[in-house]
């Protein structure tokens, strides 16, 4: 299909109707009077301003409220969130979220809210707390961007949820909403951000208005609010390939599955049996009760678990294919594919190099005797020695490994379940074993 077509397509789906609009402009404004009543009766100098997708009308279906209150910077940081947070508990009836930066998420007239305290600035020059751009960024973009414009936004947004790439948390490690809005300014069009996308290499630079200093990072893009700041900087390597990936797609062949994708059916238990005997390959899994966390900070445990794992199975001979992970009420799960679930019995162990002579001594006292056989002299220059290994199976491995692996600091190694192939293939969500051994992108459903 005509890629104009597909986007006006997907724009009748995903830009909200005149009457929706008309809805939440009308909450927005009792809203907004209903905090600045607030402050007021309180003879508190506080300024009441909406932010976020709403307030830059870029937003898609869902639609929640970011509503920040400005305070003079004469207050402390203490009175600050105390007086933000109590405000959204009298007024949204809010629940406190815990992140660098407290606030309190309710609903008002059956719309969420974010009450977020942060100070009034009049530039980006003095920040005090990590929110307090966020209005900038709100000013920027409405000055930036027409509607027309607005609504590229929207194609992006869209395109990046459809694709997986979409969300700066920790689960998702990808492109913000706002990330979406400055890439739209530099470039003018969701399809011209897709054009310059695929010739972007590792650690791309992208600067909207000033460069700022350097960083590392998969991609570079300077907050054109704050030059200090890299608004990419959630964006992880894999993402980056990602969207690559799903950019030279689409350009070359347009379709609604990029916004759109069919949800992925699990693959039977046959098949997936099949696919490990295809890959010649083996599974082993380990579950961990969910803690009571922030489940930002849970997912970059998560993440933390997983790579954790996969760096000590290498030390101990195991080859991991690939690894998947999941989190759901209860529990988080990792899933590894390996070459092998049971190494051999013997591996051949390296020593200190032969012309270190005290090195050598020691080394040859230790095993003299070695069941297995004498210590030997390498081509490299070192000492080899046949040794019985300590831990021949995954399920070892996760046994005895677990609370030394290096696994995220509130993950539990004591209430572990562990799970073996023929265990993980019943016991482990088939979707999730599905996007393991048959990983597809999104589009290609």
């Amino acid at each position: 299909m005509d890629e104009e077509l597909v986007e006006l397509s997907v724009l009748g789906e995903i830009v909200p109707p005149k009457e929706d609009l008309e809805h939440l402009d009308g909450v927005a404004f009792r809203l907004l009077k209903k905090v600045q009543d607030y402050f007021a009766e309180k003879g508190l100098d506080v300024s009441v301003r909406l932010a976020g997708s709403y307030a830059k009308g870029t937003y898609l279906s869902d639609q929640d409220f970011d509503l920040f209150m400005l305070f003079p910077t004469d207050y402390s940081r203490k009175e600050l969130q105390e007086i933000g947070i109590q405000a959204g508990k009298d007024l949204i009836n809010g629940e406190l979220v815990y992140s660098e930066h407290p606030y309190t998420t309710g609903y008002f007239e059956g719309v969420e809210v974010d009450m977020v305290p942060c100070y009034r600035l009049e530039s980006t020059e003095h920040i005090q707390t990590a929110v307090d751009r966020t209005p900038f960024h709100t000013e920027y973009i409405n000055s930036h961007l027409d509607q027309d414009q607005k609504d590229q936004v929207r194609l992006l947004k869209k395109f990046m949820k459809g694709i997986g790439a979409y969300g700066a948390e920790q689960d998702s490690r990808g492109f913000s909403g706002y990330m979406c809005e400055i890439l739209v300014v530099k470039y003018g069009s969701f399809r011209s951000v897709l054009e310059h996308a695929v010739d972007w290499k590792k650690g791309e630079t992208v600067v909207i208005e000033q460069e700022g200093p350097h960083f590392e990072s998969a991609l570079v893009v300077y907050d054109p609010v704050d030059r200090n700041r890299n608004a990419a900087s959630a964006v992880h390597e894999d993402t980056l390939e990602l969207f690559k990936a799903a950019a030279k797609a689409y350009l070359k062949e347009p379709s609604e599955l990029f916004f759109f994708p069919n949800p992925r059916i699990p693959l039977s238990p046959e098949e997936l049996e099949w696919l490990c005997a295809r890959h010649k390959s083996r599974l082993a899994s380990i579950s961990f009760d969910r803690p009571d966390a922030n489940e930002d900070n849970l997912q970059a445990q998560l993440w933390r678990t997983q790579y954790a794992f996969d760096k000590k199975f290498s030390e101990f001979g195991f080859k991991v294919l690939r690894a998947v992970h999941q989190m759901d009420s209860l529990s988080m799960t990792v899933v590894f594919e390996l070459e092998s679930d049971r190494l051999s019995d013997t591996f051949e162990h390296r020593g200190p190099p032969v012309k270190v002579k005290k090195a050598s001594e020691d080394f040859l006292e230790f095993w003299k005797g070695n069941p297995y056989g004498e210590p030997y002299q390498g081509e490299d220059g070192h000492w080899y020695v046949v040794a019985e290994r300590q831990i021949k199976t995954a399920v070892e491995f996760f046994e005895k490994q677990t609370s030394i692996s290096g696994i995220g600091r509130e993950v539990d190694p004591d209430s572990k379940v562990i799970y073996d192939h023929d265990q993980t293939m019943v016991s482990i969500d088939p979707g999730l074993l599905t996007e393991l051994l048959d990983p597809k992108y999104p589009w290609e459903n």
